[in-house]
């Protein structure tokens, strides 16, 4: 059994206290050219005083053109470099881990957001996206790279590639979105090429002490389970990471594609051959017990999200409580507020329905 309070040790020797991560969370609370707010900086460092092992960043674009979503924190530029600095300093005096997941949303940026038209690996009339040249692809890729070496001039401990949830790294993988006719499209094999390239470079140019992983989730955007797992092993085949983050929605249910349903999508991700890479999930993990029963079936460490914006301190009230239960929703503004959430993170959170009391 495994002992959400014990540390976890890395390939690289690398140490994460204990076995919390925090999810990198959407927010809407940093400043609009991509600079660190006073309220993200609030958030993520109360996240670090809450001991979560790890704190890792919403995501991040590396790309001015690959912004996602409003006042969204950005790692595209050395100007934006002196908050991320503040940032990781914060987080690291509380022995934790400092993260930045690095992104681009593709033919998700909001057109109201950028200047030009969204980005995607081919054409794409629903989104009004238009295709990437060959040119732009290897810029983007480069742009991925910079960005990692720009988060270990900050002092970041590590970078998450995000190849998961729709943008532009799962638009490449997938066979729905993509289609292109040169080496990054058709096959799995080109269309994973882009990922492939972004991970062996940033471990080329950052060093093997600097933590590398990867996020990538099944279904939604045209993801079939299998070749999500085909690409998974091969991550891992090529020991250039140091952890794969599989976001599942929801880590206790079954595949949608019925040719898979007989278990859990968790439990198919259990079958892959880690080595020495950690493995960590994300999906409706909420209370102590869920945290024990996932660390129980054979997972590294957890992604906590929703608990984590209840509870600044999770990880400590589940170390002490292993059975402990966060507060019930709807919650009030003015408690969000008190556990480091801005006006703009408490009116984003309104989405879900039935989290904010009205």
């Amino acid at each position: 059994m495994k002992n959400p309070a014990t540390p976890v040790q890395f390939k690289n020797g690398v140490l994460m206290k204990n076995r919390f991560m925090l999810a990198p969370l959407t927010n809407t609370q940093s400043h609009e050219n991509g600079q660190l707010s006073e309220d993200e900086f609030r958030w993520l460092s109360m996240r670090a005083k809450g001991q979560f092992g790890m704190v890792m960043t919403c995501a991040s674009h590396v790309q001015k053109e690959g912004k996602g979503f409003p006042r969204q924190l950005g790692i595209f530029s050395d100007e934006l470099m002196e908050g991320h600095k503040k940032l990781t300093s914060a987080i690291k005096a509380h022995d934790s881990l400092a993260v930045i997941q690095l992104q681009h949303a593709g033919m998700r940026s909001p057109k109201e957001l950028l200047e030009t038209e969204p980005q995607c690996p081919s054409d794409n009339k629903e989104h009004g996206a238009r295709g990437l040249t060959l040119e732009e692809v290897k810029i983007l890729k480069n742009d991925f790279v910079s960005a990692a070496v720009r988060a270990k001039a900050c002092g970041y401990d590590g970078v998450e590639i995000h190849g998961a949830h729709g943008y532009i790294l799962t638009q490449f993988l997938s066979s729905e979105i993509n289609k292109r006719t040169d080496e990054y499209g058709g096959s799995l094999e080109n269309r994973a090429r882009l990922l492939f390239e972004i991970v062996n470079e940033t471990r080329g140019r950052c060093g093997d002490d600097f933590l590398l992983g990867v996020r990538l989730s099944p279904e939604r955007f045209g993801m079939k389970l299998k070749e999500v797992l085909t690409v998974s092993q091969q991550l891992i085949d090529g020991n250039k990471i140091d952890f794969l983050d599989i976001s599942l929605w929801d880590v206790f249910k079954h595949p949608v594609e019925e040719e898979h349903a007989d278990k859990t999508l968790l439990a198919h991700f259990l079958e892959l051959d880690f080595k020495d890479v950690k493995f960590t999930v994300a999906g409706k993990i909420r209370n102590g017990k869920e945290v024990h029963e996932v660390l129980e079936n054979g997972v590294d460490f957890v992604t906590i999200g929703r608990s984590a914006i209840l509870h600044h301190d999770f990880p400590q009230k589940v170390i002490d409580n292993s059975s402990f239960e966060p507060i019930e929703t709807p919650i009030s503004k003015s408690y969000l507020n008190a556990e480091g959430l801005s006006d703009d993170f408490v009116n984003y959170m309104k989405r879900w329905k039935g989290f904010v009391k009205e």
